[in-house]
């Protein structure tokens, strides 16, 4: 009997456009698939619970189509002992890019080697590895814009692979159960609301992508800052769970724009441009592997925060009083997912209206977003903030009021995400504290009661963050 090969699932939960599927099903014999569902390799960053409820669902979705075989544990050690119960002659898995990765990874090789069985890792994940992409002296790059040119001169990313033929081994291998692992929250179900939302797993992913062509690429460059409008791509958690490569989308949009005669010009640049911040995440995260947790910038290490656990709570719970960020955040507690403009405007207001250290929001994003992702969420973060690479100014601070009015034009999403205000006049659903009391009870709100009156007063928060980056020494 031929030894099977051993595919060893990570975020590549997808048989189309899968290089690491494509090598193990061509080697003779049979592919076991392997999901390891490890808590211990990345410490604190082990997936947050949107992630996990996301998780459970995609590989529901996928066992449909592949024979999963799934194990609990440090990665490295359950491929081990799956090597000496199988006898696979080989393991193929794609490459991942978090700060433990590259350890884990020599540490499966190892274990590889030591089982007689070679090792080969594969790209996928990204269109281009970090180590590919450099400036004209030959380092990483610290800034976004030349990056992305960089990108657009290497030219197309390489053609899509198909869907290989495969055959499941017919050996015995001992496997969890996926309800065994606990993924899916019980009491209170806080994720009951998310699968009207979403349908994770590749055939998901597909119709997404689908759908966004169809209906909100064309608008997407002109309108993809307005939450009140359905047109972003809303793929992200797809990707990050690699239901869909970057590969795919980008091949996809390239196709309609050419289908339209060239008249998505604008739409495909700035969707393919979104592509490459999670490129460019990436390449920050390779190269600058502390990035989740500590300051780009290294002076910004003195920066006086404020302990506000009040704070942090009302923020959380969407209570600020300011109504653009509380309809971000109680989107993101029903969804698993913000708007990427509200997003600014809610990071902004943690960090400078309440001088909140950035980690905090970070931390709470992690576990409450869908698409929550190591590169993408430190390297954003760190870009409201100031501190990071090709950061926003400390001092450009999103005014949440004019924020709202100018995105959010007509208070509609607003009015979706907080009830409570929906009958105020368009004048004040942007600033109910402004409302005069005849108006605030003729919409049914009493500040206070069903809805706070503001945590801080903007202007003065604005005077206070000011005059706390004059205090640290280094920044400018």
């Amino acid at each position: 009997m031929t030894s099977p090969s051993l595919y060893w699932l990570r975020n590549d939960l997808r048989l189309t456009d899968n290089a690491a599927l494509t090598a193990a099903a061509a080697a003779q014999g049979q592919v076991i698939f392997l999901y390891v569902l490890d808590d211990e390799t990345p410490g604190d960053w082990r997936l947050g619970g949107a992630s996990r409820w996301w998780l459970h669902k995609s590989l529901e979705a996928l066992s449909a189509t592949a024979p999963l075989v799934l194990r609990r544990g440090a990665a490295d050690k359950v491929i081990a002992d799956v090597l000496t119960e199988s006898g696979a002659a080989a393991v193929h898995f794609t490459r991942d890019y978090a700060p433990w990765s590259g350890a884990l990874e020599q540490r499966v090789k190892a274990a590889c080697e030591a089982a007689g069985a070679s090792c080969h890792r594969y790209g996928g994940f990204l269109l281009q590895e970090p180590e590919t992409i450099r400036n004209g002296s030959g380092e990483p790059y610290r800034v976004y814009t030349p990056f992305s040119k960089a990108c657009f001169a290497a030219g197309e990313p390489r053609p899509l692979k198909p869907v290989p033929k495969f055959s499941g081994w017919t050996g015995k291998l001992k496997s969890d159960r996926l309800a065994g692992w606990g993924l899916l929250p019980t009491k209170p179900d806080w994720a009951k609301a998310m699968a009207a939302h979403w349908t994770p797993g590749e055939a998901g992913a597909a119709a997404r992508l689908k759908d966004f062509i169809a209906d909100g690429l064309e608008h997407y460059a002109d309108e993809r800052d307005r939450p009140d409008r359905d047109v972003t791509s809303r793929l992200s958690p797809y990707l990050h769970f690699g239901e869909i490569s970057p590969a795919q989308c980008w091949h996809a949009v390239r196709a309609a724009q050419l289908a339209a005669g060239g008249k998505l010009d604008k739409a495909a640049e700035k969707f393919l441009k979104e592509v490459l911040w999670r490129e460019f995440s990436y390449h920050l995260l390779h190269h600058w592997p502390t990035l989740p947790e500590k300051p780009f910038r290294p002076e910004f290490s003195a920066f006086p925060w404020s302990k506000n656990p009040k704070g942090l709570k009302a923020w959380e719970m969407g209570r600020t009083g300011y109504p653009i960020v509380d309809a971000g955040m109680r989107e993101l507690w029903v969804t698993g997912i913000m708007h990427n403009r509200v997003r600014m405007i809610a990071a902004s207001f943690l960090i400078k209206d309440l001088l909140i250290p950035w980690q905090d929001g970070e931390r709470w994003f992690w576990d409450t977003l869908v698409d929550a992702d190591i590169a993408s969420n430190a390297a954003s973060w760190q870009w409201v903030a100031g501190c990071g690479a090709d950061a926003a100014p400390y001092f450009r601070i999103f005014n949440p009021v004019l924020q709202g009015e100018k995105f959010d034009t007509a208070g509609t999403y607003v009015r979706k995400w907080l009830p409570e205000l929906a009958r105020l006049p368009d004048e004040f659903v942007h600033r109910p504290w402004e409302a005069p009391a005849l108006v605030l009870k003729a919409a049914g709100v009493e500040l206070g009661r069903n809805y706070p009156h503001p945590v801080v007063d903007h202007a003065k928060a604005r005077d206070r963050a000011l005059a706390a980056l004059k205090e640290t020494k280094g920044i400018q």
